[in-house]
């Protein structure tokens, strides 16, 4: 399951070294809402391997800039408090899963 995040669950899932798998995103965003069901798709299958988040860049403007988001949908793999991987764009669930997998 896709759990949405604001700035302060995103910092406290950071502060615990959790594997975070955050869809940066926005409503208005028509690539974004394709990219949803593969998300969720892909969150069951690496369900106790990775927490997968979405973080409305509309809403959290601060993290969108401290991470230069500048298109979106903009899916980014963090482990250990770290940024290990980041895909801009919509990608179908195949190339979103061999993404991932570079990183878990």
């Amino acid at each position: 399951m896709v759990k949405i995040f604001d700035a302060a669950a995103f910092k406290a899932a950071m502060e615990e070294k959790k594997t975070l798998v955050v869809d940066f995103w926005a409503t208005w965003c028509g690539p974004c809402r394709m990219l949803a069901p593969v998300m969720d798709k892909l969150s069951e299958e690496y369900e106790g391997n990775a927490e997968f988040v979405k973080i409305d860049v509309d809403e959290n403007p601060d993290l969108a800039r401290e991470y230069s988001i500048m298109s979106i949908p903009c899916v980014m793999v963090f482990k250990n408090g770290e940024l290990a991987g980041k895909n801009v764009g919509f990608a179908p669930q195949a190339a979103m899963k061999e993404f991932i997998d570079k990183y878990i």
